[in-house]
């Protein structure tokens, strides 16, 4: 009983690490999608460089702070690793296919804008 909730326990928190990594990644993405519109909206606006540009900056700062969050997660995840290996019942415990980590959380839907 003990063993298999140890071994619960571990899958959870694998599996939320995989949660996390992905939003700091999904996050990443959307704030480069944002910086090239606030870029086009700015062209076609037809206004000067320095329109919007401390928003630009602000917007560039969180990108930096992402960044450093997804190391943060990388680091925590080969720390996670590693205390794998002392915990008694998880050394030689494999899940699903044998990989280092569980599978990405499966999508269920796409939004998408409706007109």
């Amino acid at each position: 009983m003990r063993k298999q909730l140890i071994e619960q326990s571990a899958l959870q928190v694998a599996t939320q690490v995989r949660t996390v990594e992905e939003s700091i990644e999904t996050a990443l993405a959307e704030i480069a999608e944002l910086q090239g519109r606030m870029i086009r909206a700015r062209a076609a606006a037809g206004v000067g460089i320095s329109t919007g540009h401390d928003a630009l900056e602000h917007l560039s700062n969180a990108l930096v702070g992402l960044v450093a969050a997804r190391g943060g997660m990388a680091n925590c995840h080969a720390a996670l690793v590693d205390a794998q290996g002392k915990v008694p019942g998880l050394r030689t415990v494999g899940f699903g296919d044998g990989s280092e980590c569980p599978e990405e959380p499966k999508k269920t839907a796409q939004l998408r804008a409706v007109a």
